[in-house]
């Protein structure tokens, strides 16, 4: 399951060389972290807005552009899927008000 994710965040590394004319991806890292974050904003209210209408096939869509458009910004920042990966592993198991709690 996470290869796919692996193969999206080479992708995502790629594209920061592209021009942004030709890669979407790149037109996004031109354009700064404010439209990201806007994005990623966007794709959350609509995420929200199919799960309230009851529209499974579009609550799953909408899902699938947050996280791309969460890994966008996560990798324009320095990041790596991997990292989100092991935050994953590092909270399986532990409750979420423990898990929340350790944060302070």
């Amino acid at each position: 399951m996470s290869d796919i994710l692996l193969r999206l965040n080479q992708t995502l590394l790629d594209r920061r060389e592209a021009d942004p004319a030709d890669s979407y991806v790149a037109s996004l890292y031109s354009r700064g972290v404010d439209v990201m974050a806007r994005k990623v904003g966007e794709e959350a209210v609509e995420s929200i807005l199919a799960a309230k209408d009851g529209d499974h096939d579009g609550l799953v869509r909408e899902i699938a552009d947050l996280w791309f458009h969460s890994l966008v910004l996560l990798v324009a920042q320095g990041g790596t899927v991997q990292e989100v990966l092991d935050e994953f592993v590092r909270r399986e198991g532990l409750s979420g008000h423990v898990e929340k709690a350790s944060r302070r």
